[in-house]
């Protein structure tokens, strides 16, 4: 996916056509944060986008955020950017999501994208759900009338993956489960393809897979390890040492969902290039 999109930047260019531009807003210094906003940057610069990063403290004010927002929206070099989350206690995330530019919205987060996507107009998709969607179809992993489930309901991933997977162009049969669900081993063990999205590492055991499904860990949470430099080691939801036997496909962590998500935010940069979405 990173060549073809590339290859699509290369020729834009050699076009005369503005190069992409993906800026993002860092707030403070969580570890997660630091080391997701360095990987995008470096993924700009292997597709040949511009990129720019935006650094405050964690004592910025919610008005200084929301000013820089206005400033952002209305800067015609920018394709797209995003403010990365978790912010601080004192800003308000869901005023910070709706002060971006829908069209201007790469991570797929605003109501505006969020809605259009829900009735199945062109839209951006938060990165995790479209990559996890583009990794079923580039593997060609049948979805057509699988049952489907999905552990999780965020309005990140489990949310709108679960609108995604029954679209027409996917058309599973799917089940939202969360940590309320009753019988919930049962549920899981029925799914053709499950997917693990609540954060809690080790959560799916083997007694939770039916032999041969596909399963797609989204989880990434640090925990303390005794086994690497850093003395954190990220973990899946899925004990994967436990599943992957009987598993027809799984995605290990790291290396899994986590590199999709960041090639789907280049591609609705690209996507915001070309006024795909919005015109």
């Amino acid at each position: 996916m990173k060549q073809e999109i590339a290859a699509e930047v290369a020729e834009m260019v050699k076009n005369g056509k503005k190069q992409p531009h993906l800026a993002a807003v860092l707030v403070g210094h969580d570890g997660g944060s630091e080391t997701y906003v360095a990987y995008k940057i470096k993924d700009c610069e292997a597709v040949g986008f511009k990129s720019s990063l935006i650094r405050y403290e964690d004592d910025v004010t919610e008005v200084q955020l929301l000013a820089k927002i206005k400033e952002m929206n209305e800067d015609e070099d920018l394709t797209g950017f995003i403010v990365q989350l978790p912010l601080p206690k004192h800003i308000s995330e869901q005023k910070v999501i709706e002060a971006i530019d829908p069209k201007k919205d790469v991570d797929g987060f605003h109501p505006v994208n969020v809605g259009r996507m829900v009735i199945g107009l062109p839209s951006f998709v938060s990165a995790t759900p479209f990559g996890i969607v583009e990794l079923l179809k580039r593997y060609k992993i049948e979805t057509n009338g699988k049952n489907c489930v999905i552990i999780g309901r965020s309005n990140i991933v489990g949310r709108p993956l679960s609108v995604l997977m029954s679209h027409k162009a996917v058309n599973a049969t799917v089940t939202v489960a969360h940590s309320r669900t009753e019988n919930l081993e049962e549920v899981c063990s029925k799914a053709d393809i499950l997917i693990a999205a609540i954060g809690v590492p080790g959560f799916v055991k083997a007694n939770m897979v039916k032999e041969g499904a596909v399963v797609i860990d989204v989880g990434t949470t640090r925990v303390k390890s005794d086994e690497t430099k850093s003395g954190f080691k990220l973990k899946g939801d899925v004990l994967f040492e436990e599943v992957a036997g009987q598993c027809s496909y799984i995605t290990p962590v790291p290396g899994g969902v986590g590199p999709m998500t960041r090639v789907s935010l280049l591609q609705n940069t690209l996507l915001a290039a070309k006024k795909e979405i919005y015109g």
